[in-house]
């Protein structure tokens, strides 16, 4: 019989999972529902050991012997603290301890409650890991949950042994026992470097090729990376390739970049049938709201992310596997030991992705951003700003010889000009600036410091505001509120350019943008850097971003 507080089931699940058969158990009551779950799974062999000073060097001691992971799990409070020197132990004699903590909630800490402390991360820098278990309330808690107790026991073996610390917040009740299986839990596991001849790895590769519905999803890459021609065919063919502006060129072939409409045009259905059995990712962010919500909703079989670094990073919430590789490097390695005929997956995507009408629209942010993008010279670099103007540019066929930058690490809008302006200087190429007002004037002091050349061109989109807010599904600003969540103002960055040094440009309709656009976009680099300010009206650009999805959707 096990306890019903899922975050515990979730552990003792994952313990078993994930090899783990020695744990050594200390009294107390706060983490009874840990030990009688354990104790009762014959799994484990368990081990009684009261003082938790001995009871830490007993298990480092029965890891020590076995070359496995040992766990030992204690009490609140003091009884935590006890177990420091035998983890300062293990982790410089490098030996896998799984330290398993009971702790109150988080609410009674600090108030003078029996045998608390801040117990989350009291080890420091002697643990490779230490996570703080959720209560699990929901769906989203269960899977947080499962996921960082993955993370935690992937890394006992990780670039070398060494401890790792897991406290469990409990409530009361605790001393019932009401369930009588433990759950189906998800098990992510991690390959580190990949010799496809190795046994260890054939079922890797064997589960790869029983997959016939097989997606890759490219994320932010500022580089360009071209594939070996022997395998960049092969690969091609294999996969349903999806990449952003932002991926640049780092996929074997022209990935499906349409993303947003092409989701938007097919309903729950259509998508359902569409799901992948298996999902590679590599690179860095996903911009599509639409992509992340379809992959949620449904999710593939298994979900490989590859990077160098080999982190767990599950932003579709169904990762099962980790590959720290370079993905290219993996890519290629796996091309040739591909078998079986070429599958009809990739194509039925790319039939529905080139059915989808490509975007134009009148007069407006979207439609200026539409208008810059088709007259770009090449090559060129193009920086996008946060929020809508990183959005919008991904409305439009880029030439693979543009190159696209972006501060995608935490999508702040702060340093969006600062980045732009520093990568110009250092760039004997032009350089585009796509920007919102509100990102502009922000960072405005990126053309006080004067560190500028003339290669450098800026696209201010000036609607008066954050239009991204007016967009938000749900959100009814009254007046009283709408200037301080859209920041609205009626500035204009004229002085400011022209004071710059920079040829200055504005744009109020589709004429004067018109007129306006062929010199800011000619391929010589002028005497001077350019600024093109187009004013829109928001509520006006919104209702035409809404009409052209509505219209999406009614696409057969």
């Amino acid at each position: 019989m096990y306890t019903d507080k899922r975050n515990i089931l979730q552990l003792a699940a994952l313990l078993k999972e994930h090899g783990i058969r020695n744990v050594v158990l200390c009294p107390g009551s706060r983490n009874i529902p840990i030990v009688q779950t354990l104790a009762n799974m014959a799994d484990f062999s368990c081990h009684a050991v009261t003082d938790e000073r001995s009871a830490g060097f007993f298990a480092l001691g029965l890891a020590l012997h076995a070359g496995a992971p040992a766990a030992v799990c204690c009490t609140s409070g003091t009884a935590l603290l006890n177990l420091h020197p035998a983890v300062a132990e293990a982790f410089y004699q490098q030996v896998p301890l799984v330290v398993i903590s009971a702790d109150r909630p988080q609410a009674w800490i600090g108030q003078m409650d029996g045998q608390t402390l801040p117990q989350p991360g009291v080890f420091g820098t002697l643990v490779k890991k230490s996570v703080n278990l959720p209560e699990v309330q929901t769906d989203e808690d269960e899977w947080y949950c499962n996921r960082i107790i993955n993370e935690a026991l992937l890394e006992l073996n990780h670039h070398g042994k060494g401890p790792v610390h897991i406290n469990v917040p409990v409530s009361e009740p605790f001393f019932k026992l009401p369930v009588t299986e433990l759950p189906e839990v998800r098990v992510i596991s991690r390959y580190q470097g990949l010799n496809v001849y190795d046994k260890d790895y054939r079922p890797l590769i064997e589960r790869m090729n029983r997959y016939r519905r097989r997606m890759a999803v490219a994320g932010q890459m500022n580089l360009i990376y071209l594939f070996d021609k022997r395998y960049a065919k092969l690969l091609y063919k294999q996969f349903a390739w999806f990449s952003e502006s932002t991926g640049n060129r780092t996929v074997p072939g022209r990935p499906i970049r349409n993303i947003e409409p092409l989701l938007c045009s097919m309903d729950f259905e259509a998508q359902q049938r569409m799901r992948p059995e298996l999902l590679i990712t590599y690179g860095g962010h996903i911009i599509s709201k639409r992509l992340k919500k379809f992959l949620r909703r449904h999710p593939p079989v298994e979900h490989w992310h590859v990077s160098p670094t080999g982190e767990v990073t599950d932003l579709f919430g169904s990762l099962t596997t980790v590959i720290e590789m370079d993905p290219f490097e993996f890519l290629e390695r796996i091309a040739p030991m591909m078998d079986g005929p070429t599958p009809d997956y990739p194509q039925q995507w790319e039939t529905l992705a080139k059915a989808v009408p490509q975007a134009e629209f009148p007069y407006s942010e979207m439609g200026a951003i539409g208008e810059v993008i088709r007259r770009l010279p090449t090559p060129c670099s193009l920086h996008l700003a946060n929020s809508s103007a990183v959005r919008y540019a991904q409305l439009f066929p880029l030439p693979e010889e543009v190159e696209v930058l972006s501060n995608r690490g935490t999508n702040g809008i702060e340093g969006s000009l600062s980045t732009a302006v520093g990568y110009a200087t250092a760039s004997e190429k032009l350089n585009f600036v796509f920007i919102g007002d509100l990102s502009f004037f922000y960072d405005m002091n990126a053309l006080w410091n004067g560190c500028y050349g003339s290669n450098l061109r800026i696209l201010l989109l000036n609607n008066g505001g954050g239009e991204i807010f007016h967009a938000l599904p749900g959100l009814e600003m009254h007046d009283s509120a709408r200037r301080f969540i859209t920041a609205t103002h009626h500035a204009s960055a004229r002085a400011w350019a022209e004071d710059r040094g920079f040829e200055y440009f504005a744009a109020r309709n589709a004429n004067e943008l018109d007129a306006a656009a062929g010199r800011f976009t000619q391929p010589e680099i002028t005497d001077r850097p350019m600024l093109l300010e187009v004013f829109t009206d928001k509520e006006h650009d919104v209702e035409l971003l809404k009409e052209y999805y509505h219209n999406l959707k009614k696409q057969p």
